[in-house]
């Protein structure tokens, strides 16, 4: 990984640190398997922005909470 996405990853994880979760009472959890992607919800919001945290992971935002969070490849990452 060249050193400007490594920067760039950084500072999209140092972001989504700084945020809150919208609702974690309304959790769900799905994954799809013939996509192998996790999707993790906090309410039924759509994001208005969404930042890659890393390789294959993405945090949806909006009004400056999470409302969602993607892991591709998450059988992968999980060692499944």
């Amino acid at each position: 990984m060249s050193e400007d996405r490594l920067k760039e990853y950084q500072e999209a994880l140092n972001r989504a640190r700084e945020l809150k979760i919208a609702d974690i009472e309304k959790l769900w959890i799905e994954y799809d398997k013939q996509s192998d992607i996790l999707y993790i919800n906090f309410g039924t919001e759509e994001p208005d922005e969404s930042i890659m945290i890393g390789d294959d992971v993405v945090v949806g935002i909006k009004d400056d909470k999470i409302v969602g969070i993607t892991i591709f490849e998450f059988s992968k990452r999980a060692g499944l």
